[in-house]
């Protein structure tokens, strides 16, 4: 039977008990420490990749598509509209944008101030008189909502577009 050893303490806290190495606790805790360092490094990390990708979708949206790009978006949504009425659903959400493309950060949308379109910017304004001009008299309505509450705040608006009787 083999006995057991222990290494000096000369050697920073660390003892064997044969041949497996045993971490001190002060090693552990840092140990702990730099694990809980690189996890928080990470997040911080990933914040900072979708705050930029935010700032790019917001300056993106910001400006009108062109005609061309709006022909693409009118089919791309008459071919959504009819998935969805296949699915036997009445609503369906087409546009998400960030608040900050409201003039007031989505506080009319979110108080459903009758003024709200007044508030829109870029090409959520564009969206909304396209359902003006050309969806609303087909029968469609538009409901505008915060669909998202980053720290209880107004984060995202949700554009919904809904068809068929209007429920009372």
């Amino acid at each position: 039977m083999e006995a057991v050893q222990t290494k000096p303490a000369s050697q920073a806290g660390v003892q064997e008990l044969g041949d497996e190495s045993f971490m001190s606790a002060a090693d552990l805790r840092t140990y702990m420490d730099e694990m809980d360092m690189a996890k928080a490094m990470k997040e911080v990390d990933a914040m900072d990749r979708a705050e930029k990708a935010r700032n790019e979708l917001i300056k993106t949206l910001s400006t009108p598509v062109d005609a061309e790009r709006l022909k693409e978006v009118k089919a791309s949504l008459q071919c959504k509209l009819r998935s969805a009425a296949q699915r036997g659903v009445s609503e369906l959400m087409v546009m998400r944008f960030p608040t900050a493309l409201c003039t007031d950060k989505g506080r009319a949308i979110n108080n459903s101030d009758k003024d709200w379109p007044d508030t829109l910017t870029g090409r959520p304004r564009q969206a909304y008189e396209f359902w003006r001009d050309q969806l609303r008299p087909g029968g469609y309505r538009l409901r505008a909502m915060i669909v998202e509450w980053p720290g209880g705040l107004p984060g995202d608006v949700g554009f919904f577009l809904q068809w068929g009787d209007a429920k009372r």
